[in-house]
Protein backbone atom coordinates (compact mmCIF):
# COMPACT_ATOMS: atom_id res chain seq x y z
CA UNK A 1 0.00 0.00 0.00
CA UNK A 2 0.92 3.89 0.11
CA UNK A 3 3.68 3.21 2.78
CA UNK A 4 5.52 0.90 1.33
CA UNK A 5 6.45 3.72 -0.54
CA UNK A 6 8.52 5.41 1.05
CA UNK A 7 12.58 4.75 0.38
CA UNK A 8 14.67 7.15 2.88
CA UNK A 9 18.05 5.55 1.30
CA UNK A 10 17.87 6.60 -2.09
CA UNK A 11 16.00 9.15 -4.35
CA UNK A 12 13.36 8.46 -6.50
CA UNK A 13 13.50 7.99 -10.17
CA UNK A 14 10.59 9.85 -12.32
CA UNK A 15 9.21 9.12 -16.30
CA UNK A 16 7.32 11.87 -17.73
CA UNK A 17 4.46 10.36 -20.37
CA UNK A 18 3.73 13.63 -22.31
CA UNK A 19 6.67 15.63 -22.20
CA UNK A 20 4.96 18.87 -24.06
CA UNK A 21 4.24 22.56 -21.93
CA UNK A 22 3.46 20.89 -18.63
CA UNK A 23 4.89 17.72 -18.47
CA UNK A 24 8.12 19.29 -20.02
CA UNK A 25 8.49 21.92 -17.63
CA UNK A 26 8.00 20.17 -14.51
CA UNK A 27 10.21 17.21 -15.72
CA UNK A 28 13.20 19.45 -16.68
CA UNK A 29 13.25 21.45 -13.32
CA UNK A 30 13.06 17.85 -11.38
CA UNK A 31 16.20 17.04 -13.68
CA UNK A 32 18.12 20.28 -13.31
CA UNK A 33 17.76 20.12 -9.72
CA UNK A 34 19.53 16.44 -9.74
CA UNK A 35 16.70 13.74 -10.38
CA UNK A 36 16.75 11.22 -12.09
CA UNK A 37 14.12 11.59 -14.87
CA UNK A 38 13.24 9.80 -18.28
CA UNK A 39 11.08 11.66 -20.61
CA UNK A 40 8.54 9.62 -23.38
CA UNK A 41 8.05 11.92 -26.17
CA UNK A 42 6.16 11.21 -29.57
CA UNK A 43 7.12 14.05 -32.40
CA UNK A 44 9.76 15.58 -30.70
CA UNK A 45 11.81 12.67 -29.80
CA UNK A 46 14.94 13.26 -32.33
CA UNK A 47 15.29 16.78 -31.49
CA UNK A 48 14.74 16.58 -27.90
CA UNK A 49 17.18 13.05 -28.24
CA UNK A 50 19.66 14.93 -29.70
CA UNK A 51 19.62 18.69 -28.16
CA UNK A 52 17.69 18.40 -24.82
CA UNK A 53 15.26 20.85 -23.53
CA UNK A 54 15.19 24.74 -23.41
CA UNK A 55 13.35 26.34 -20.54
CA UNK A 56 12.91 30.10 -20.39
CA UNK A 57 10.96 30.93 -17.23
CA UNK A 58 10.22 34.34 -15.31
CA UNK A 59 12.20 31.99 -12.44
CA UNK A 60 15.02 31.92 -14.98
CA UNK A 61 15.93 30.49 -18.00
CA UNK A 62 18.35 27.03 -18.62
CA UNK A 63 18.71 24.07 -20.97
CA UNK A 64 19.55 20.89 -20.82
CA UNK A 65 21.58 19.61 -23.32
CA UNK A 66 21.32 16.10 -22.81
CA UNK A 67 18.02 14.19 -21.22
CA UNK A 68 16.82 10.57 -21.30
CA UNK A 69 14.72 10.58 -23.85
CA UNK A 70 12.88 7.32 -25.39
CA UNK A 71 9.90 6.96 -27.86
CA UNK A 72 9.23 3.58 -26.69
CA UNK A 73 7.52 3.26 -23.51
CA UNK A 74 8.77 -0.76 -23.50
CA UNK A 75 12.42 0.46 -23.60
CA UNK A 76 12.22 2.58 -20.50
CA UNK A 77 12.96 1.74 -16.93
CA UNK A 78 9.98 1.07 -14.51
CA UNK A 79 10.36 4.13 -11.82
CA UNK A 80 8.89 4.96 -8.71
CA UNK A 81 6.96 7.81 -10.02
CA UNK A 82 5.12 7.86 -13.43
CA UNK A 83 3.71 11.74 -13.93
CA UNK A 84 1.20 11.63 -16.50
CA UNK A 85 1.33 14.65 -18.53
CA UNK A 86 -0.67 13.78 -21.55
CA UNK A 87 -3.94 15.01 -22.51
CA UNK A 88 -7.10 13.42 -21.50
CA UNK A 89 -7.52 12.82 -24.84
CA UNK A 90 -4.69 11.07 -25.22
CA UNK A 91 -5.44 8.47 -22.23
CA UNK A 92 -6.40 5.65 -24.24
CA UNK A 93 -2.43 5.18 -25.26
CA UNK A 94 -1.81 4.36 -21.11
CA UNK A 95 -3.07 1.01 -20.37
CA UNK A 96 -0.08 0.27 -22.94
CA UNK A 97 2.67 2.56 -21.50
CA UNK A 98 1.64 2.39 -17.18
CA UNK A 99 1.94 -1.59 -16.54
CA UNK A 100 5.45 -1.85 -17.47
CA UNK A 101 6.72 1.75 -16.77
CA UNK A 102 5.77 1.51 -13.05
CA UNK A 103 7.54 -0.03 -10.07
CA UNK A 104 6.01 -2.71 -8.24
CA UNK A 105 5.33 -0.02 -5.37
CA UNK A 106 5.71 2.81 -7.23
CA UNK A 107 2.42 5.44 -8.52
CA UNK A 108 1.49 7.04 -10.90
CA UNK A 109 0.50 11.31 -10.15
CA UNK A 110 -1.91 12.54 -12.60
CA UNK A 111 -1.22 15.90 -13.76
CA UNK A 112 -4.48 16.33 -15.64
CA UNK A 113 -7.72 18.42 -16.42
CA UNK A 114 -11.24 17.52 -15.32
CA UNK A 115 -13.10 15.21 -12.99
CA UNK A 116 -12.86 11.26 -12.81
CA UNK A 117 -9.78 11.27 -14.68
CA UNK A 118 -8.06 8.92 -12.01
CA UNK A 119 -10.75 6.36 -12.36
CA UNK A 120 -9.78 5.02 -15.95
CA UNK A 121 -6.27 4.96 -14.35
CA UNK A 122 -6.98 3.13 -11.32
CA UNK A 123 -8.95 0.42 -13.25
CA UNK A 124 -5.01 -0.17 -15.14
CA UNK A 125 -2.49 0.25 -12.16
CA UNK A 126 -4.95 -0.18 -9.16
CA UNK A 127 -6.65 2.28 -6.60
CA UNK A 128 -3.64 2.38 -4.09
CA UNK A 129 -1.40 3.38 -6.91
CA UNK A 130 -2.62 6.31 -8.15
CA UNK A 131 -1.94 10.21 -6.85
CA UNK A 132 -4.28 13.42 -8.50
CA UNK A 133 -2.64 16.58 -9.10
CA UNK A 134 -4.13 19.83 -10.08
CA UNK A 135 -1.17 22.50 -11.45
CA UNK A 136 -1.79 26.51 -11.90
CA UNK A 137 0.49 27.36 -14.82
CA UNK A 138 1.01 29.18 -17.63
CA UNK A 139 3.23 27.44 -20.10
CA UNK A 140 3.82 26.99 -23.70
CA UNK A 141 5.52 24.33 -26.17
CA UNK A 142 7.27 27.19 -28.44
CA UNK A 143 9.09 24.90 -30.59
CA UNK A 144 10.22 21.26 -30.34
CA UNK A 145 12.05 20.49 -26.54
CA UNK A 146 11.62 24.38 -26.30
CA UNK A 147 9.09 25.34 -23.04
CA UNK A 148 8.41 28.84 -22.25
CA UNK A 149 7.11 29.05 -18.68
CA UNK A 150 4.77 32.48 -18.26
CA UNK A 151 3.57 32.49 -14.92
CA UNK A 152 2.60 30.22 -11.18
CA UNK A 153 3.73 26.88 -11.66
CA UNK A 154 2.12 25.72 -8.17
CA UNK A 155 0.69 21.76 -8.08
CA UNK A 156 -1.99 20.88 -5.35
CA UNK A 157 -1.30 16.63 -4.92
CA UNK A 158 -3.57 14.52 -3.02
CA UNK A 159 -4.45 10.53 -2.79
CA UNK A 160 -6.85 8.93 -5.19
CA UNK A 161 -9.60 6.69 -3.44
CA UNK A 162 -12.68 5.08 -4.57
CA UNK A 163 -15.53 7.15 -4.67
CA UNK A 164 -13.66 9.63 -3.35
CA UNK A 165 -13.26 9.50 -0.15
CA UNK A 166 -11.12 11.61 1.82
CA UNK A 167 -7.36 9.48 2.33
CA UNK A 168 -5.16 12.04 4.17
CA UNK A 169 -1.98 13.55 3.81
CA UNK A 170 0.67 10.24 3.28
CA UNK A 171 4.44 9.90 3.55
CA UNK A 172 4.81 9.49 -0.31
CA UNK A 173 2.75 12.31 -0.94
CA UNK A 174 5.66 14.27 1.58
CA UNK A 175 8.45 12.35 0.12
CA UNK A 176 7.37 13.84 -3.51
CA UNK A 177 6.41 17.13 -2.79
CA UNK A 178 10.16 17.64 -1.14
CA UNK A 179 11.48 16.75 -4.88
CA UNK A 180 8.87 19.11 -6.55
CA UNK A 181 10.24 21.84 -3.61
CA UNK A 182 13.89 21.06 -4.05
CA UNK A 183 12.91 21.61 -7.95
CA UNK A 184 11.56 25.08 -7.26
CA UNK A 185 8.11 24.06 -7.71
CA UNK A 186 5.49 25.27 -4.78
CA UNK A 187 3.60 22.52 -3.82
CA UNK A 188 0.61 21.96 -1.36
CA UNK A 189 -0.83 18.55 -0.29
CA UNK A 190 -4.38 18.25 0.51
CA UNK A 191 -6.88 15.37 2.07
CA UNK A 192 -9.61 15.99 -0.64
CA UNK A 193 -9.15 14.63 -4.20
CA UNK A 194 -12.41 15.43 -4.88
CA UNK A 195 -12.57 18.98 -3.24
CA UNK A 196 -9.35 20.12 -4.77
CA UNK A 197 -10.57 19.06 -8.50
CA UNK A 198 -13.37 20.84 -8.25
CA UNK A 199 -11.24 24.03 -7.13
CA UNK A 200 -9.36 23.91 -10.29
CA UNK A 201 -12.26 23.92 -12.44
CA UNK A 202 -13.24 26.99 -10.83
CA UNK A 203 -10.85 28.42 -13.02
CA UNK A 204 -10.87 26.10 -16.09
CA UNK A 205 -14.65 25.86 -16.85
CA UNK A 206 -14.75 29.79 -17.65
CA UNK A 207 -11.15 30.47 -19.10
CA UNK A 208 -10.63 27.36 -21.26
CA UNK A 209 -14.25 27.30 -22.53
CA UNK A 210 -14.80 31.01 -23.42
CA UNK A 211 -11.30 31.33 -24.81
CA UNK A 212 -12.46 28.86 -27.44
CA UNK A 213 -16.17 29.87 -27.46
CA UNK A 214 -15.42 33.69 -28.17
CA UNK A 215 -11.67 33.37 -29.52
CA UNK A 216 -10.19 35.83 -26.49
CA UNK A 217 -7.16 35.47 -24.17
CA UNK A 218 -7.60 35.36 -20.35
CA UNK A 219 -6.95 39.34 -20.46
CA UNK A 220 -9.49 40.00 -22.85
CA UNK A 221 -12.42 37.98 -20.74
CA UNK A 222 -11.27 39.89 -17.47
CA UNK A 223 -10.69 43.55 -19.36
CA UNK A 224 -14.55 43.37 -20.96
CA UNK A 225 -16.98 43.94 -18.27
CA UNK A 226 -19.71 41.72 -19.98
CA UNK A 227 -16.97 38.62 -20.44
CA UNK A 228 -16.11 38.88 -16.45
CA UNK A 229 -19.60 39.02 -15.43
CA UNK A 230 -20.10 35.69 -17.21
CA UNK A 231 -16.63 34.10 -16.31
CA UNK A 232 -17.53 35.13 -12.25
CA UNK A 233 -21.55 33.53 -13.02
CA UNK A 234 -19.65 30.27 -14.56
CA UNK A 235 -17.34 30.17 -11.16
CA UNK A 236 -20.46 30.25 -9.15
CA UNK A 237 -21.94 27.45 -11.40
CA UNK A 238 -19.01 25.52 -10.62
CA UNK A 239 -19.38 26.12 -7.11
CA UNK A 240 -22.66 24.86 -6.80
CA UNK A 241 -21.85 21.52 -8.50
CA UNK A 242 -19.36 21.08 -5.61
CA UNK A 243 -22.10 21.58 -2.98
CA UNK A 244 -23.70 19.21 -4.63
CA UNK A 245 -21.02 16.59 -3.88
CA UNK A 246 -21.02 17.91 -0.02
CA UNK A 247 -17.79 19.95 -0.77
CA UNK A 248 -17.44 23.86 -0.12
CA UNK A 249 -15.37 25.98 -2.20
CA UNK A 250 -15.53 29.61 -0.56
CA UNK A 251 -16.24 32.62 -1.82
CA UNK A 252 -13.01 33.89 -0.97
CA UNK A 253 -11.49 31.09 -3.44
CA UNK A 254 -13.72 32.27 -6.15
CA UNK A 255 -12.59 35.82 -5.27
CA UNK A 256 -8.64 34.77 -5.38
CA UNK A 257 -9.05 33.22 -8.84
CA UNK A 258 -10.40 36.47 -10.32
CA UNK A 259 -7.60 38.16 -8.70
CA UNK A 260 -4.97 35.57 -9.91
CA UNK A 261 -6.85 35.85 -13.24
CA UNK A 262 -6.05 39.95 -13.19
CA UNK A 263 -2.31 39.55 -12.59
CA UNK A 264 -1.47 37.23 -14.79
CA UNK A 265 0.08 37.82 -18.04
CA UNK A 266 -2.25 37.69 -21.07
CA UNK A 267 -2.46 34.26 -21.95
CA UNK A 268 -4.10 31.24 -24.32
CA UNK A 269 -5.06 28.62 -22.74
CA UNK A 270 -4.30 25.46 -23.21
CA UNK A 271 -7.82 24.38 -24.76
CA UNK A 272 -7.89 27.70 -27.12
CA UNK A 273 -4.00 26.49 -27.94
CA UNK A 274 -5.55 22.89 -29.09
CA UNK A 275 -8.85 24.43 -30.68
CA UNK A 276 -5.98 26.77 -32.84
CA UNK A 277 -3.69 23.42 -33.48
CA UNK A 278 -6.95 21.46 -34.56
CA UNK A 279 -6.15 18.92 -31.97
CA UNK A 280 -9.52 17.06 -29.69
CA UNK A 281 -10.55 18.99 -26.96
CA UNK A 282 -11.15 17.84 -23.26
CA UNK A 283 -14.70 18.44 -23.80
CA UNK A 284 -15.91 15.86 -21.47
CA UNK A 285 -13.45 15.80 -18.63
CA UNK A 286 -13.36 19.43 -18.09
CA UNK A 287 -16.98 20.03 -18.89
CA UNK A 288 -18.86 16.79 -19.32
CA UNK A 289 -17.64 14.88 -16.23
CA UNK A 290 -18.50 17.88 -13.50
CA UNK A 291 -21.52 17.66 -15.05
CA UNK A 292 -22.81 14.21 -15.05
CA UNK A 293 -21.29 14.43 -11.81
CA UNK A 294 -23.50 17.14 -10.40
CA UNK A 295 -26.69 16.81 -12.49
CA UNK A 296 -26.56 13.42 -11.09
CA UNK A 297 -27.35 15.07 -7.85
CA UNK A 298 -29.43 17.03 -8.19
CA UNK A 299 -27.69 20.64 -9.40
CA UNK A 300 -29.10 22.50 -12.35
CA UNK A 301 -25.66 24.22 -14.18
CA UNK A 302 -27.29 25.82 -17.57
CA UNK A 303 -24.34 28.43 -17.93
CA UNK A 304 -22.19 25.43 -18.48
CA UNK A 305 -24.31 22.77 -19.82
CA UNK A 306 -24.12 25.89 -22.49
CA UNK A 307 -20.44 26.43 -22.43
CA UNK A 308 -20.09 22.38 -23.05
CA UNK A 309 -22.80 21.80 -25.69
CA UNK A 310 -20.94 24.96 -27.92
CA UNK A 311 -17.42 23.29 -27.22
CA UNK A 312 -19.12 19.79 -29.07
CA UNK A 313 -20.38 21.62 -31.73
CA UNK A 314 -17.02 23.65 -31.89
CA UNK A 315 -14.72 20.36 -31.57
CA UNK A 316 -16.85 18.01 -33.90
CA UNK A 317 -15.95 20.57 -36.58
CA UNK A 318 -12.75 21.00 -36.05
CA UNK A 319 -11.88 17.10 -35.94
CA UNK A 320 -14.38 16.96 -39.08
CA UNK A 321 -12.78 19.38 -40.87
CA UNK A 322 -9.27 17.78 -39.95
CA UNK A 323 -10.22 14.35 -40.95
CA UNK A 324 -11.36 15.63 -44.07
CA UNK A 325 -7.57 16.55 -45.24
Amino acid sequence: MANQFVYNSFQLSYAVVGTGALGGYYGACLQKSGLNVHFLLHTDYEYVSQHGLVVESKNGDFNLPHVQAYSDASKMPACDVVIVALKTTQNYLLPQILPNLLKDNGVVLLLQNGLCVEDDIAKIVGNERVMGGLCFLCSNKVAPGHIRHLDYGEIKIAEYTDNYQVAGITKRMEQIASDFERAGIKMELVEDLLLARWQKLVWNIPYNGLSVVLDARTDELMNNPDTRSLVEELMWEVVAGAKSCDRTIPKTFVETMLQYTDKMKPYRTSMKIDYDEKRPLEVETMFGNPLKFAQQRGANLPKITMIYQQLKFLDNRNCSYTNSL
